[in-house]
């Protein structure tokens, strides 16, 4: 792995891959040549439905979070919401909260059971991918807000009209929401409007919500907090 990360550094890149597969002594390992070499380390979370996604084995993703932020990866893949990977908005909310702030209250609808203060530690910027598409753009913002990155794979290399013709449309639908929403308007119930107003000035854009645009994933997450809120009783 190392031998390909030099490879990599020297044809240019700033940034390589991993999977979480290759074990937690490999990604700590690389995290350090990372840091030597002045690189990005994004992790992939190929591997970890085996056993974070069913309740009487294995553990949560969120532990997963705490251990790869104290591994000192930059990225992680940690769930959309609203794509093809299945996920409770109240889990995913809780595995980018454990990722990205400096200290973590307790919020168990979210799944965290205990205070958490980072001090000093890197956060980490998740990754959102997977199934999604500029038609999901206020959606994505609503769940995962702007430190997040969107990764749009299928639908930036499938687009009708091109790959340059995707990044334009995801681009004009992510800067429209956030300035709809800088200007006081209601994203998540205005969401497909605004869309569709920007798509009206955005060729690229009207093709990426004419072929994707009615896309869902509507699958029952296995991965649901263990909290649930129930009624005061008088």
């Amino acid at each position: 792995m190392i031998e390909r990360a030099d490879f990599a550094r020297e044809l240019g890149s700033v940034i390589v891959m991993i999977d979480l597969v290759i074990g937690y002594t490999a990604i700590q390992s690389m995290s350090r040549w990372a840091r030597r070499n002045d690189m990005i380390l994004h992790l992939h979370r190929a591997g970890h439905g085996t056993y974070t996604r069913q309740k009487n084995h294995g553990i949560s993703f969120r532990v997963i979070s705490k251990w790869m932020r104290l591994a000192g990866v930059d990225h992680i893949h940690a769930g959309t919401v609203v794509g093809k990977l299945e996920g409770d908005p109240n889990s995913v909310q809780g595995f980018y909260n454990v990722l990205r702030e400096g200290h973590n209250a307790v919020d168990l609808p979210r799944g965290i059971f205990f205070e958490q203060d980072w001090a000093g530690l890197n956060a980490v910027l998740p990754v959102a991918s997977g199934g999604i598409h500029a038609g999901q753009m206020h959606q994505l913002l609503h769940y995962l807000g702007e430190d997040t990155i969107l990764q749009f794979g299928g639908g930036t290399i499938g687009h009708p009209m091109g790959i340059a013709a995707g990044a334009s449309a995801n681009r004009v639908a992510l800067e429209a929401m956030v300035l709809a929403r800088n200007e006081g308007r209601d994203i998540w119930n205005e969401g497909p409007q605004i869309l569709a107003a920007a798509a009206r000035e955005c060729a690229p854009l009207r093709a990426a919500l004419d072929t994707w645009g009615e896309v869902t994933f509507n699958y029952a997450s296995t991965d649901t907090p263990d909290f649930v809120p129930t009624p005061e009783v008088a």
